[in-house]
């Protein structure tokens, strides 16, 4: 998957966790960015890429994963399953 699509995968899915327009989430939007992503909305945000990517999830990576660019990160190294 290009990275490209993958940001836009991402951008997508968080704007489903959130309720939100897809031109709300920016490709650099970080926790706390929009008032959605608070710990409750991080937690849903993680267990949708479990879901949809199909890659593994635990507490350290729930930590680090905060940011649009971190996801990105993550899926590109773990998998890239869509």
């Amino acid at each position: 998957m290009e990275n490209v699509e993958l940001l836009e995968n991402v951008r997508a899915l968080l704007a489903e966790a959130f309720s939100l327009p897809k031109e709300e989430i920016p490709p650099d939007l970080a926790f706390g960015g929009v008032k959605q992503w608070d710990s409750m909305g991080h937690m849903g945000v993680m267990l949708l890429l479990e879901e949809r990517f199909g890659v593994p999830i635990d507490a350290e990576v729930i930590a680090a994963l905060t940011s649009v660019p971190a996801i990105c990160e993550y899926l590109s190294k773990t998998g890239d399953k869509a």
